[in-house]
């Protein structure tokens, strides 16, 4: 059981996030943006981070440059999960240091098997 740590500024993503990682068997800690994300992340160093793009404040392209840039969080992998599909901003999410990018509506199946690759090469 990973602890997974949601940062994204939709209820209603949270909530449907949540249920999917609990069904898997994993626990959940949420942030509603990404500042909240990035204060969450070094206090309770998480084994995975899924992490939106479009938020208010510090986006999710920023907040995953910072976690991936600091010492005490490179080291969690972080998957973007965002309806911004480009290529451009898969490019763009990998360069700041994200492990994967998967699109919104997020399939179940896609995304629990993203996660147990990513916790298995750890």
């Amino acid at each position: 059981m990973a602890r997974i740590l949601v940062i994204d500024d939709s209820p209603t993503e949270t909530y449907r996030f949540r249920e999917i990682l609990q069904r898997n068997g994993h626990d959940v800690l949420e942030a509603a943006n990404g500042a909240d994300g990035i204060s969450v992340a070094r206090a309770e160093l998480p084994d995975l981070i899924l992490m939106d793009v479009v938020m208010p404040g510090i986006n999710g392209f920023q907040a995953t440059r910072q976690l991936t840039r600091g010492a005490e969080t490179k080291h969690i992998p972080i998957v973007i999960v965002s309806t911004k599909d480009q290529e451009t901003d898969r490019v763009w999410g990998k360069r700041q240091g994200a492990r994967d990018y998967l699109t919104k509506p997020i399939e179940e199946t896609s995304l629990i098997r993203v996660i147990h690759q990513l916790l298995s090469a750890v």
